[in-house]
């Protein structure tokens, strides 16, 4: 079974950016940051480094379900709401540093975002995995649909062989 052409968009913008919206949920109610992700090869799931000092991390691990939006950049001009973008839903989970594929998951991440490799060292930071439960796209005005994360990993594989 082939993927669609949705799929494949969306496979792309993902792999194409390292900046997403991350939506948590603490005692204090929702909140919401920016922070830098890597996709994983087959796409299953999303990596980020993040601080202990930060509110987020501290929500993700009472409340490990999250949400990640990755958008295309806004230019300042035209409809924003043609821009494609897409909503990922989530269950996060650390990646220890004594886990056997913890080197895989850090080199996985650095792929894409090298300058960060000093805050490994720094205690404070821990590698955690979004693994993917459901992805929304739109792909512009009233454009939109759900990606299960089977075809979403679909369209990833598809890319890499392209």
């Amino acid at each position: 079974m082939s993927v669609t052409g949705s799929e494949l968009a969306a496979a792309r913008l993902v792999m194409a950016h390292r900046w997403a919206a991350l939506a948590t949920l603490g005692d204090e109610g929702p909140a919401a940051s920016m922070v830098a992700y890597a996709p994983e090869p087959d796409l299953n799931s999303l990596v980020m480094l993040l601080s202990w000092l930060s509110e987020h991390t501290r929500n993700l691990v009472t409340e490990p379900r999250t949400a990640l939006v990755i958008s295309e950049p806004d230019p300042g001009s035209g409809d924003p709401q043609t821009l494609a973008r897409l909503s990922v839903k989530g269950t996060a989970e650390t990646v220890e540093r004594t886990a056997p594929g913890f080197e895989g998951v850090w080199r996985t991440y650095l792929s894409v975002l090298p300058d960060a490799a000093p805050r490994i060292t720094l205690g404070d930071f821990s590698l955690f995995r979004v693994v993917i439960r459901e992805a929304r796209y739109v792909g512009g005005f009233a454009q939109a649909g759900t990606i299960p994360p089977g075809r979403l990993s679909a369209a990833a594989l598809e890319l890499a062989i392209l």
